[in-house]
This record gives C-alpha cells, sequence and structure tokens, in this order.
C-alpha cells in the first residue's frame, strides 16, 4: 500500500529541510526571472542576456565538486546556513545595483559568478540529506514531498516575479528574493544531525577519485548524466535566453511568468502522482517521460501562443517530476550514503558542464539560423538524447529495491 504522503512530515528534521528548500526554490524562482529582464531593459541584447545567465552556471560547473567533496566531510545543514546567507547578500547587492541605477553587464556577471559558486557548495549538500532526515521506508514520499513543496516555492516565485517586474520593476524583485533567503538559512539552522553525518578527513583528491569510482562504475547513472548534459543545455538556452525574448515580442512579460508557473504547477500533480506511483522500473519510466521536456520549445518555435505555450509547459511539469523523483530514488537506494554527495557532485557537473554553451549560444544562434529553428532544432536533440539512453539495458532493467529496515540509514 502507498505510503500517505505527508507521512513524512512526522520527523522533525525532514520537515525543516523541506521548508528551507521550498523558502531557497521560492527565491530561485524570482532570481533569473528578474535577472533576465534587468539585463533586457539594461542592454536589450540576447547576447550579453546570455552571458549574464551563463556567468551563473560556469561557476556551478568549476565549483560543484568541491561543494560535494564538502558535504561528505562537514555538517551539511551548517554548509546551507552559510551558503543561503550568501545567496541573500549577493542577490541584495544585484538590486542595490539596478535600484540605484548603476548596473552594468561586469558587475552583472560578476554577482552572478559570486551566487553560482554558493549555489554549487550548496547543491549537493541539499540533494543528499534527505535520506538522512527520514527511514528508509519513506525515501519515495520524503523525495516526492521535498520537489512537492519546492515546486510550491517556484509557482509562487514565478507568479511574484512576472507581477513585480511588470508593475514594480526588477530591481523590487531581487531585492525581495534577497530576504527569501535569509528565510531558508534560518529554516536550515533548525536541521540536527547526528555525527556519523561526517567522515575522517582525508586528502581531497583521494575523495573525489572515490566518488568518481562510485560515479563511473554504473552506467545507468553516466548515460542519464550525459543526456541531462544535452537536455539542460537545450533546455537553458531555449527557456532561459529565447523564452523571455519571445515573450516580449508576442505575448508578455506578465505571460511568461504565467508559463513558469505552469510548469511548476504541473510539477506539483506530477509530485503528488510520483508519491503515490511507485513502478519497480520507475527510472526507465523517468527518463522516458523527459521526451515531453521539447513540448515548450516546440510551441515557442512554431505556436508563440500564450494558451498553447502554458499547456505545455503544465505537462512538462507533470513529466520532469516523474523522473526527478525516480532519479533521486535511484541514487539513494543504489549508493552508499557515505559516498552520496560526492556522486550528487558528479551528477550535477555533467548536468550542468553544457549550460553555459547552451545559454551563451542561444543568442547567437537565434540571430543567425533564426528563433523558429534554433527552438526546433533544440527539441529535436531532446527527444534524440533521450531515446538512446532509454533503450540502454541498465536503464531499462534498474529496478527498486524494497526497505529492509524501517530505521532511518546512515
Amino acid at each position: 500500500m502507498a505510503t500517505p504522503l505527508l507521512v513524512p512530515l512526522r520527523e522533525p528534521r525532514f520537515r525543516a529541510l523541506v521548508t528551507g528548500r521550498t523558502f531557497a526554490d521560492f527565491a530561485n524562482a524570482v532570481a533569473p526571472f528578474a535577472l533576465a529582464f534587468a539585463v533586457l531593459d539594461l542592454t536589450g541584447s540576447a547576447v550579453d542576456l546570455g552571458i549574464v545567465v551563463g556567468a551563473r552556471s560556469i561557476a556551478n560547473v568549476l565549483l560543484v565538486l568541491f561543494g560535494g567533496m564538502l558535504a561528505d566531510r562537514l555538517p551539511r545543514s551548517v554548509i546551507l546556513q552559510g551558503t543561503e546567507t550568501a545567496a541573500a547578500l549577493t542577490q541584495a547587492a544585484i538590486a542595490v545595483s539596478v535600484l540605484g541605477g548603476f548596473a552594468s553587464v561586469p558587475l552583472l556577471v560578476g554577482l552572478s559568478l559570486v551566487n553560482g559558486a554558493v549555489s554549487a557548495i550548496s547543491l549537493p549538500a541539499a540533494a543528499s540529506l534527505t535520506p538522512l532526515t527520514v527511514p528508509a521506508r519513506l525515501l519515495t514520499p520524503a523525495n516526492a514531498l521535498v520537489r512537492l513543496l519546492s515546486n510550491t516555492g517556484r509557482i509562487a516565485g514565478a507568479g511574484l516575479a512576472g507581477v513585480l517586474v511588470a508593475f514594480a520593476g526588477s530591481g523590487w524583485a531581487l531585492a525581495g528574493n534577497a530576504v527569501l533567503f535569509l528565510a531558508a538559512a534560518v529554516s536550515y539552522h533548525r536541521i540536527r544531525l547526528p555525527r556519523g553525518e561526517r567522515i575522517p578527513g582525508r586528502r581531497p583528491l583521494g575523495e573525489l577519485a572515490e566518488g568518481w569510482r562510485e560515479f563511473s562504475s554504473r552506467p545507468w547513472v553516466w548515460l542519464v548524466v550525459l543526456q541531462f548534459m544535452v537536455v539542460n543545455a537545450v533546455t537553458a538556452g531555449a527557456l532561459r535566453v529565447l523564452g523571455p525574448l519571445v515573450a516580449d515580442d508576442t505575448f508578455g512579460r506578465t505571460g511568461w511568468g504565467l508559463a513558469l508557473a505552469g510548469q511548476t504547477a504541473g510539477s506539483l500533480l506530477g509530485g503528488v502522482i510520483a508519491a503515490h506511483w511507485q513502478p519497480r522500473r520507475m527510472l526507465l519510466i523517468g527518463v522516458a517521460l523527459v521526451t515531453v521536456d521539447a513540448l515548450p520549445m516546440l510551441v515557442l518555435g512554431e505556436t508563440p501562443y500564450l494558451l498553447p505555450l502554458l499547456f505545455a509547459m503544465f505537462l512538462t511539469g507533470i513529466a520532469i517530476e516523474q523522473f526527478a523523483v525516480a532519479w533521486d530514488v535511484s541514487l539513494q537506494e543504489h549508493i552508499p550514503p557515505e559516498k552520496l554527495a560526492r556522486v550528487y557532485s558528479y551528477d550535477m557537473l555533467g548536468s550542468f558542464v553544457a549550460m553555459p554553451l547552451g545559454q551563451i549560444a542561444a543568442g547567437p544562434l537565434a540571430e543567425h539560423a533564426g528563433r523558429e529553428a534554433t527552438l526546433l532544432g533544440g527539441a529535436a536533440l531532446v527527444i534524440g538524447a533521450t531515446v538512446l539512453v532509454a533503450s540502454h539495458p541498465q536503464v531499462r532493467r534498474l529496478v527498486r529495491r524494497e526497505p529492509v529496515s524501517p530505521g532511518a540509514p546512515g
């Protein structure tokens, strides 16, 4: 019988974790939306927008392995408190520069690099905390609930960002988002984990090599990461760079905010489905559903109207949530807990490494080949990469493990 969705909330540490992640995701939904239109208001250039948003991804790529190593050595809740506080400070600095009228592309690039570095350090710690806060039997509903509540924050953030940017300006949206990052830091302060969370200090290169062995020895892991190297690069360029440009020329900025909110609304429904639907071959199903990610690009390229885009983004949210929960559960069940953060960091490195290229290349590609051709070509790449990975035997055959004990792991 399926475990009720809200049962993991009985665990105090889990409640603190999901509260912090919800606030952080609320803030992260506001940030890129407001930043994109701040750059467009400043220069109106797709190339400049790609450079600014790509800077954050570059910092993610450079430091995410360091973040995974720290998360397997130090208290993860402490790491998250520090990184969310630093994120609040960088977003506040961007807001002041925009509101004060002295923002420039080099300044925004520099602050985006700092913000990306902070995010890189926090991501593996946040991803690997869930199995330390709930019993093993609650792992699937806990992961679904983390994403469900985080997506609630994203919906609120996307909707608020659209309203603030349209009526108050991008600077005030960025200022509000700094406050949300501080709220996340306060929530993470309430997580108390046993000393067993830490591991004895070893040489950094040795720890990274050990994490690489865990990552590379499982084809189903690195194949999915390769898939998302393509998918994330394409969607980052299409939705973070070209999407706002199409919106400005067609259905408007508020409409773009509604489209982003529609995707996260689909994610809410997808999270509920994922919590109750636990197929044995959940990774295969999740991977295959990534093909739906191509729908928004097809709509933006062929029929850039708000209603079909809302429908496409809603379906994408449902589909991608099935993958995300399947992926987290698969890693958490099959990777040793003391090495999980480092495997997550290699996962994030591979998934993020091509995102700056996608973001920076989207503007020039659209200017030379046309927006429609760029968006449709991106959709074809997403579908092709997904079909190839879903056809691999290890991805097709990986099955869920039945928990052998109700006690919390690690």
